[in-house]
């Protein structure tokens, strides 16, 4: 790590509280400000082609970023007091905000309180609201760029990318193409199309649906895919992930995130309105932190190898979590209720027609059969937990309003446990079979010969 200046420009430095990419962020002081300030420095380097133009394109952006903040006063976008460029670094000072940004508060286990979350957000919407109206778009609205204190003060920073919609587009200098995190960019962001105050209120929708849920509305395993998704696909309602939610969410998080532009907010005012009336229906504050413990369970078993930590959080939603003493039947042969479970402890024994078939322990599967039949719908076996046994019970009613995610997971691991069980089950009948009739060909494809009259 390279030694930390003294002095910068007429800053004193204090501490490095921050480092990225291209830039380094120190505690500073001045006379000039009675209390700390952040100095965001960016040093130049001209050893190669790409690096200059590289160069270039930071300097375009602090330029941008200079030009934006004379024009925003808003008490939930951060300030910027100076920004001085200088011929081999250049640097910004702003208010000094000691919050963290939401990152924190995307993964499930972090997740704020629904209350914390849409007041969050109601506070950058009014942020955006008066930055359009002083002729500004963000462009690069994600949870990285929202600092957040202990107290849900907010702060909207990295003004950067802003896009001035009073220019033409083609004489912004602030303009740049592909600037903005693709997870949270809008269609319209995608496709290159003229943008307005509504493509930060589709990403700021993103932001909503990540806090509420623990995920992102669109996932996928490549770019192309993701950019597929973004513009073509439906997002999951956030009620459906997270039952808590106020099923007014839904109509909000659909409106944020819709692909028509006519159809979107039209600003970040309506968009706080909204917000409003699902907190105002929230009567009840309290806020049960997720089970930790269940998921580390789940975690340890075979079975969920394949599962990312998200798909676990939305088992453990839509599943019953089970705990049975021992002579206690689960399935019964017959029933057409297609449930189906995994052993996290304990054991339970398999039987038809009262002949046991075999016993399964912790990370086992059971009554799979009748969920992937998909016109009897009926258990073949009878489940017998054999001694105190706790497992995952997951109703296909449930799972029927997962995502397609977590559907298509369990179905592959069904389908691969039945396919190996049926694979056993043919080898244990063949130990007692007659001896097999011997080929003497092996076809390899159909051998077509005319034949004539």
């Amino acid at each position: 790590m390279s030694e930390i200046p003294r002095t910068i420009g007429k800053y004193r430095i204090v501490k490095e509280i921050g480092r990225g990419a291209t830039a380094i962020v120190y505690l500073a002081e001045s006379v000039d400000w009675p209390e700390p300030v952040a100095l965001k420095l960016i040093r130049f380097s001209d050893k190669s082609k790409d690096e200059a133009k590289w160069n270039r394109r930071l300097l375009k952006l602090l330029k941008a970023e200079k030009a934006v903040a004379s024009r925003l006063d808003h008490p939930h976008i951060i300030r910027i007091y100076d920004a001085v460029i200088e011929p081999e670094q250049a640097y910004v000072v702003m208010e000094y905000f000691p919050g963290e940004s939401l990152e924190r508060y995307c993964s499930f286990e972090r997740m704020l309180p629904i209350h914390r979350a849409i007041g969050i957000v109601f506070k950058c919407c009014m942020a955006l609201d008066h930055a359009y109206r002083q002729g500004i778009v963000h462009r690069d609205i994600k949870p990285a760029n929202i600092l957040v204190d202990d107290k849900d003060n907010v702060k909207i920073t990295d003004f950067g990318l802003a896009l001035n919609v009073n220019k033409k587009m083609e004489s912004d200098s602030t303009f740049i193409m592909g600037v903005g995190s693709p997870a949270y960019m809008s269609p319209e962001q995608i496709k290159g199309y003229p943008l307005n105050q509504k493509t930060d209120l589709y990403s700021l929708g993103v932001v909503l649906f990540h806090l509420l849920t623990g995920r992102l509305p669109f996932r996928a395993s490549n770019p192309a895919q993701l950019i597929y998704k973004i513009i073509n696909a439906d997002p999951p309602r956030v009620s459906q992930l997270n039952p808590e939610m106020p099923e007014l969410m839904d109509t909000v998080i659909r409106k944020a995130l819709e692909k028509d532009l006519y159809s979107r907010y039209k600003n970040g005012a309506e968009f706080a309105k909204d917000l409003s009336a699902v907190r105002y229906q929230l009567v009840d504050d309290t806020y049960v932190p997720p089970d930790t413990r269940r998921f580390s369970l789940l975690r340890k078993l075979a079975f969920f190898t394949e599962f990312d930590d998200i798909e676990l959080w939305e088992v453990l939603r839509i599943s019953a979590w089970r705990v049975v003493e021992g002579g206690t039947t689960l399935i019964r042969e017959g029933d057409a209720d297609q449930r189906f479970g995994i052993v996290i402890d304990g054991e339970v024994e398999i039987s038809v027609d009262g002949r046991r078939v075999q016993r399964l322990g912790p990370a086992e599967l059971f009554g799979e059969l009748a969920w992937l039949d998909s016109i009897a719908h009926r258990h073949l076996t009878t489940v017998v937990a054999v001694e105190s046994t706790t497992y995952v019970e997951v109703n296909p009613a449930a799972l029927a309003l997962a995502t397609e995610e977590l559907r298509e997971l369990f179905r592959t691991m069904l389908s691969t446990i039945a396919a190996k069980r049926l694979g056993a089950a043919v080898r244990e009948l063949a130990r007692n079979g007659e001896p097999a009739v011997v080929g003497a060909y092996t076809a390899t494809g159909l051998d077509l010969q005319l034949v004539e009259d």
